[in-house]
């Protein structure tokens, strides 16, 4: 037999080239009996399909939806939290038909993932709005949808709390009686240490991080009370920390931007003799799946991640049936609740 085609199979069922196709492409069209049928045929002949570029061109669609990272992808994927993003995104996909292409915002190749990959939408995680990448993918009109990122007009969003979130943090730390409270957190440039006055603009880009420094500090200053603040790019690399705790004035709290940093915080004051939460109270956020597994088990701020992944699929579909029909209804930002979750790091 010479090469199969979709009119070599439909000669032998007795149906139309486009009734094969179809059991491919729109399955929908056909009964589940009659597209069994079709593909049962085709594996027996050992045809996989029409050609994916092929079919792209046909149908103006992809099959595919694009996944925005700011940080490497194996840096990404290392972490728990965006990992468990990643599944919830890909899970809500399979079960519309859809795959997930996952896209480094590099755009310093000869292959520039946000331009050059065929995609049918995009969802952008926790991307700073000015990022070239981000840019590239909006002038190429497709459907996009932010999540932990502010999005422009018209665009919908998936957030979280951050700020309630981390307010209720400080508010936790103070009703327990500190007043000496640290505030350890990311994004403020490449260099750890102690810092003074405002955030620089480039972390009050990244939403997550601006929300949750927002909310500390409006709970704080409500209280009359100035935190210390450290930089701390590297969970791992403790030499400022341990300068700090050694210190006669250390603090005797903490608040974390992550559940990570929270996690080395604890284990750079285990290292110089000191008790948590008795010499010093942390609280973490996001509920990382080793907070509750820790010694002591971490005060965090809970997200749903699970929820926020398919929220952010299910936001971008409607974008893409909007495609389609104009008069569909416009899917509408969310922002998730989050919970604070006291455990012994600063109950004891």
């Amino acid at each position: 037999m010479g090469k199969v085609t979709l009119q070599s199979i439909a000669d032998r069922l007795g149906v139309s080239r486009m009734t094969v196709s179809n059991a491919f492409s729109r399955p929908d069209q056909l009964s589940a009996e009659l597209r069994r049928k079709i593909l049962d045929e085709a594996a027996a002949l050992g045809y996989l399909g029409p050609d994916p570029s092929a079919r792209s061109l046909a149908t103006g669609t992809a099959g595919t939806v694009g996944l925005l990272w700011t940080t490497t992808l194996s840096t990404a994927l290392a972490d728990e939290m965006s990992a468990r993003f990643v599944g919830a995104v890909a899970d809500e996909l399979n079960q519309a038909g859809l795959a997930l292409t996952l896209l480094p915002a590099t755009t310093d190749g000869a292959v520039v993932p946000a331009r050059d990959v065929a995609l049918d939408g995009a969802i952008i995680y926790s991307c700073d709005p000015q990022l070239p990448a981000v840019d590239l993918l909006a002038r190429r009109g497709l459907p996009l949808v932010y999540v932990d990122a502010d999005a422009p007009a018209k665009r919908p969003s998936i957030t979280i709390d951050d700020y309630g979130g981390a307010k209720a943090a400080a508010e936790h730390l103070l009703a327990l009686g500190h007043r000496r409270i640290l505030v350890v957190t990311t994004g403020f440039g490449p260099e750890p240490g102690l810092v003074t006055g405002p955030p620089p603009a480039s972390a009050l880009r990244q939403r997550v991080l601006a929300q949750r420094w927002f909310g500390w500090m409006d709970a704080l200053a409500a209280a009359g009370v100035q935190p210390q603040v450290i930089h701390q790019p590297d969970p791992y690399a403790p030499e400022q920390l341990d300068r700090l705790l050694a210190a006669a004035d250390r603090p005797s709290a903490a608040l974390c931007l992550t559940d990570v940093l929270a996690q080395a915080l604890i284990a750079a004051a285990t290292d110089q003799g000191l008790s948590v939460p008795g010499d010093l109270a942390v609280v973490g956020f996001d509920d990382h799946p080793l907070a509750a597994r820790n010694r002591p088990a971490l005060t965090t701020v809970r997200q749903d991640v699970d929820r926020k992944g398919r929220a952010a699929v299910r936001a971008l579909l409607a974008e893409l049936a909007r495609r389609a029909d104009p008069s569909a209804e416009a899917p509408l930002s969310q922002r998730l609740r989050v919970s604070l979750v006291v455990r012994e790091s600063t109950s004891g």
